[in-house]
């Protein structure tokens, strides 16, 4: 019975539809606003009275002459308020990064740059240890020369680092074959043939204007093979220490067996080490210059027998004899 009624229902409503004019619908429109004006009246002259009243002495506190009217006008102004309020804490403030997906490409590329930013300074904390380690063996005399290396894992000598006199095809053989001993220079006599003619002066350090660290005279020499890796200068008492060229101090400490040491970096990877000094007079991060004073000649540290100065120079990683490089 339901579903017979439902077509004769809409097909009356249609009937309806056709014989509707434009004046009914403005006429229609126009009861609609009569009504909605005439409510809207009615909401402003009815008035109601909040009343605030004491607990115990039902004594009349405070009382509020309120209206149907305002009172929809005061609760739509706090809501649209608190709208506009809440979508500007969440447009112009962080709280936005914890509504769920509103964040977009913008916080992933921020993730993505603090993720290469770790990573940079994870290799930059390793480098920095690599650094610190190499230069403590250096401090104390701990490091691997080529004399401790197998000559078969020995690398050969670059252009930059030395001066082939044979042929080049000729020197990796005899190298590979461990021939010849690698610290032997060019200038050394010929003991043998099959000696390799090897110059491990570096050319960029014989570039650079060394100047002597104090005038004395030299009472112990560079010797590798005793892993003595700087020259022992003796002065008189009180006397200054110079700087060999520009640099920056790095090291400015006091160690067991050095005493008071001092270190330079200079230009070309270049580092001077000054060591058993009685007083130091510069500090880490000092940029100094060639001749300057950095040091008192000193006795200071287990390894020493008398004042004087150990004077150590190194070149990319490598001790060389201060004495080709210096005019003592």
């Amino acid at each position: 019975m339901t579903t017979e009624n439902k077509p004769n229902r809409w097909a009356i409503f249609i009937e309806r539809l056709k014989h509707f004019s434009a004046r009914d619908v403005v006429h229609g429109i126009e009861t609609v606003w009569q009504r909605l004006v005439n409510l809207i009246e009615k909401a402003r002259e009815t008035y109601y009275r909040l009343v605030i009243l004491d607990d115990e002495t039902f004594k009349e506190v405070n009382s509020y002459k309120l209206s149907i009217f305002n009172f929809y006008v005061a609760v739509s102004t706090l809501f649209v308020g608190f709208t506009i309020l809440g979508m500007a804490l969440i447009v112009f403030t962080p709280l936005k990064k914890i509504i769920p997906g509103y964040g977009g490409y913008g916080s992933e590329r921020a993730v993505f740059n603090l993720y290469e930013r770790v990573d940079s300074m994870e290799r930059v904390i390793k480098a920095h240890e690599t650094y610190t380690n190499n230069f403590r063996k250096m401090l104390i005399a701990d490091v691997e020369t080529e004399k401790d290396v197998p000559k078969d894992k020995q690398p050969t000598p670059s252009v930059s680092d030395s001066i082939v006199n044979t042929d080049p095809s000729e020197f990796e053989m005899k190298i590979r074959a461990g021939g010849g001993d690698p610290f032997e220079e060019s200038n050394s006599s010929q003991s043998s043939d099959k000696a390799i003619k090897v110059n491990l002066r570096n050319d960029r350090l014989e570039s650079m204007f060394l100047q002597s660290p104090l005038a004395g005279s030299t009472s112990l020499p560079f010797s590798l093979e005793k892993k003595h890796y700087g020259i022992d200068i003796t002065a008189p008492k009180n006397t200054a220490i110079k700087a060999v060229s520009d640099g920056f101090v790095i090291l400015c400490d006091w160690t067991l067996e050095t005493g008071n040491t001092i270190a330079i970096q200079h230009a070309n990877n270049v580092v001077s080490f000054y060591k058993h000094n009685s007083s130091l007079l510069k500090k880490v991060g000092d940029k100094v210059k060639t001749g300057e004073a950095i040091a008192i000649i000193g006795n200071t540290g287990v390894h020493t027998t008398g004042p004087h100065l150990h004077f150590e120079l190194w070149k990319d990683g490598k001790a060389v004899n201060p004495q080709e490089y210096i005019r003592f």
